[in-house]
């Protein structure tokens, strides 16, 4: 199968993008496509406009914040795996990068698709969230910043206005002793993960973050991490084996993570075995 007739435009400014996107309130983005596409070919999305912002040279900004970095909307998950964007976060971006899909898809696919995609298997939606970022939205009304946790509002469903798109994204830089962790739950290497766990331990920026990832919805955060770690262990880097498995599946229930035994346990599986590897980084 392919694509229904649609129009196409390749606008060079964010103003530019932002205007045809109002104009069209049918019209979709695409960069990488790496999403998009299948969905155009097997005609799940039928949009009657592409706007293909690739040669928007501010997306593929990568900017120094002072306690953050900026990257741009059409950076790639392979620049970030290759270390072509400097790495502020001991390692973490890097490896989270490298676990995305395939080589293929990483060559392409961009950091600011898959936040405006919203998949909750999404690995950058888990990763980001847990270490507090923020995602800049361009629109008609100009730019404006939302933390992640409320970016994302369900399943593919995001905080984008009509005319807005992804620009970019803001990501905290983690101190030199912080620690991290990602682990994710796949039946097989480069297919949709069916839980992701992600832990940060970074006590000099008091932030110490537990995130749940491919719940079905937005990611399950966890800031208060009292109950969860048998004997009340609160040590700056709390020991895996103290970890209370039953105690984080009933907090995951309780923020909301449907499913069934099977669904609460292998996602607090995930947080524990993220939580090992922050301890064997």
């Amino acid at each position: 199968m392919k694509p229904v007739a649609l129009g196409y435009e390749r606008p060079t400014t964010i103003g530019e993008a932002s205007r045809l996107l109002a104009a069209e309130p049918g019209a979709k983005v695409i960069a990488g496509g790496q999403t998009l596409g299948p969905m155009l070919n097997l005609r799940l999305a039928q949009p009657d406009l592409l706007v293909d912002i690739t040669r928007i040279a501010e997306l593929a900004r990568v900017e120094d914040d002072g306690d953050a970095v900026v990257l741009g909307a059409c950076v790639t998950h392979a620049a970030i795996e290759d270390r072509r964007v400097p790495d502020f976060t001991n390692g973490c971006l890097p490896a989270v990068a490298r676990g995305i899909a395939y080589r293929a898809v990483r060559a392409r696919g961009t950091v600011g698709g898959s936040l405006a995609h919203a998949d909750p298997a999404a690995d950058w939606l888990s990763c980001f969230a847990a270490l507090g970022a923020e995602v800049f939205i361009s629109g008609p009304e100009g730019r404006r910043r939302v933390v992640i946790q409320d970016f994302v509002r369900g399943a593919m469903h995001t905080d984008l206005r009509a005319g807005e798109l992804v620009d970019g994204v803001r990501v905290p830089k983690l101190s030199k002793e912080a620690r991290t962790g990602f682990y994710k739950l796949c039946r097989k290497t480069g297919e949709f993960a069916e839980a992701i766990g992600m832990v940060v331990f970074d006590s000099e920026r008091s932030h110490r973050r537990f995130v749940a990832g491919a719940t079905g919805g937005a990611p399950i955060i966890i800031d208060d991490m009292g109950g969860l770690f048998r004997r009340g262990e609160m040590a700056d880097l709390p020991k895996p084996d103290a970890f209370d498995v039953p105690a984080a599946e009933a907090r995951l229930k309780a923020l909301g993570l449907g499913g069934d035994a099977y669904e609460l346990r292998i996602h607090a599986i995930a947080l524990k075995r993220a939580l090992e590897k922050a301890h064997a980084a």
